[in-house]
């Protein structure tokens, strides 16, 4: 290119190879805080109500996910950085195919990571609740005994319905920014050139 500009420095695949890093490892970082923090909660409700252990573990699955998000990134952005020329040395790798790959990297990365902040926060939050709603309904209708109030002791045999309901739609739409970021880094990976290619 004029001005001495090098479409294609060696430089560039370490942008790529940035953005792999990026990726995989933000995502793993939301996927490990969102687990630890919503494991944490699962594991205070389960003391009081261990039945329901089970149907709380969506928080951890849902930050898991974030790090398959990062891990598919990945692969994808190894699979499209050129190596040099076996022969001549020369790098086909461009500089604009690094930008956009790292720049892929940041987006499912950074995604994942706030995914998972997120997801565990609030999962956290929302399996001690359904906990505590179930230890009140348990202590309820001890107190009333058998008989009498029949059909308020049988609204809920397992715990907040409600609330459990509330809880998987948190996560849905928490686990949804980490999609987007998937979303955005696979298109941003399509964007590219290679020296040689003009």
């Amino acid at each position: 290119m004029s001005d001495g500009f090098d479409t294609c420095p060696s430089i560039a695949p370490f942008l790529g190879y940035m953005g792999v890093m990026a990726s995989i490892v933000f995502a793993n970082v939301g996927a490990a805080a969102g687990t630890a923090k919503a494991g944490v909660g699962i594991m205070k409700a389960g003391i009081k109500t261990p039945e329901q252990i089970w149907r709380n573990l969506i928080p951890v699955v849902m930050a898991g996910v974030n790090g398959i998000y990062g891990l598919i990134t990945a692969i994808i952005l190894v699979g499209a950085i050129m190596r040099p020329d076996v022969n001549t040395s020369e790098n086909k790798y461009s500089l604009y195919t690094g930008a956009a790959h790292l720049s892929a990297g940041l987006c499912c990365g950074l995604s994942g990571l706030g995914s998972g902040f997120c997801i565990g926060i609030a999962g956290d939050a929302a399996v001690q609740a359904c906990g505590a709603f179930d230890v009140d309904v348990k202590n309820a209708a001890k107190n009333r005994g058998k008989g009498g109030f029949g059909r308020a002791d049988k609204k809920k045999a397992g715990g907040g319905d409600k609330l459990f309901v509330s809880m998987v739609l948190i996560q849905v739409f928490a686990g949804n920014i980490a999609l987007y970021g998937l979303i955005a880094s696979i298109i941003l990976s399509q964007q590219v050139f290679y020296c040689g290619d003009e």
